[in-house]
């Protein structure tokens, strides 16, 4: 065999509703190759899943069969397969993991299950896997785990168990609101005033209540004073975020907690709570994905 060929010993697959990520893995859990596409879950079919996958994966097979370990919306029912919701409390790395439907004998595909809440209703599917990783990382943690982005959730953790979770759509509210609504006429693009954004955080914290009237004051002072576009899109953000944290505040208040997520995002979170007089762990997102299959593969092997 040529000594710069890479193979695998099995697959770690990140694959999202946009994207897909996939790890070349050793035996013993080290990253040997990764590779990325943009075939994620949103424009494939069910049988179009094994094509994609192949086509990042290929030249790491060799004739053994190969296992094949994802998490994330590949599981969804729009995804390969469905894999079912394990309800919490519940383990991190959750039990029941499902196989997918392959042409090919060479392949063993296993999907992670997400996690749901049934009161108040509430599903994950892929986070599960990112705490998992930051768990296995950080091990005897116990708190509440704030991963922000599109939909945010904040995750209660407990003796390696998902207790309790609650997700909030702050950030799709932040996209929707400057580019579908008035706002868009006010709200720059680009560019950020740090001191706005904690003053509107303050502002929403201290009366929720308030949030669509703050809103539109934003359009308002943007036609009678002439708004700073920078400064109205710290504020947007800042009333989100402050309405946000006022919501989840029996999450965060006397806990200890922790941010995984992209470094800006996160750092903007951590300054809001660090204004509340919360102190938290900021953590990079990207390296949890892979630690929690890791963590899942782990468990495979020993049940095997």
């Amino acid at each position: 065999m040529d000594a710069n060929i890479i193979t695998a010993d099995w697959v770690a697959v990140d694959w999202g509703t946009s994207n897909m990520r996939a790890w070349c893995m050793s035996a013993s859990g080290t990253e040997r190759a990764a590779a990325a596409s943009k075939n994620g879950m949103g424009v494939l079919a069910p049988d179009q899943f094994e094509d994609a996958l192949l086509e990042v994966i290929g030249p790491w097979m060799t004739d053994r069969v190969l296992t094949v370990l994802c998490c994330g919306m590949v599981g969804s029912r729009q995804g390969w397969v469905e894999a079912p919701y394990a309800t919490v409390p519940c383990p991190v790395c959750p039990e029941g993991l499902v196989s997918a439907p392959t042409k090919s004998d060479l392949l063993d595909v296993r999907v992670i299950p997400g996690i749901k809440q049934n009161t108040p209703s509430d599903v994950m599917r892929g986070e599960e896997t990112q705490i998992a990783g930051f768990l296995a990382l950080n091990e005897n943690w116990d708190g509440v785990i704030c991963l922000p982005g599109t939909h945010t959730k904040w995750v209660q953790v407990s003796a390696g168990e998902i207790v309790s979770f609650q997700t909030f759509m702050t950030g799709e509210l932040f996209s929707v609101i400057s580019d579908k609504t008035v706002l868009r006429h006010t709200i720059s693009p680009v560019g950020w005033d740090n001191y706005a954004y904690l003053a509107a955080v303050d502002d929403a914290m201290a009366k929720p209540e308030r949030l669509a009237a703050r809103l539109f004051s934003l359009r308002a002072e943007d036609l009678l004073t002439d708004l700073a576009g920078t400064a109205a899109r710290s504020r947007l953000s800042g009333l989100l975020v402050g309405a946000e944290l006022a919501a989840a505040r029996p999450y965060w208040l006397g806990q200890n907690v922790a941010i995984i997520g992209a470094g800006e995002i996160s750092r903007l979170y951590g300054q809001a709570l660090s204004a509340q007089g919360v102190p938290a762990t900021l953590a990079d997102g990207s390296r949890f994905v892979l630690a929690g299959l890791n963590r899942a593969y782990s468990q495979l092997n020993a049940a095997s």
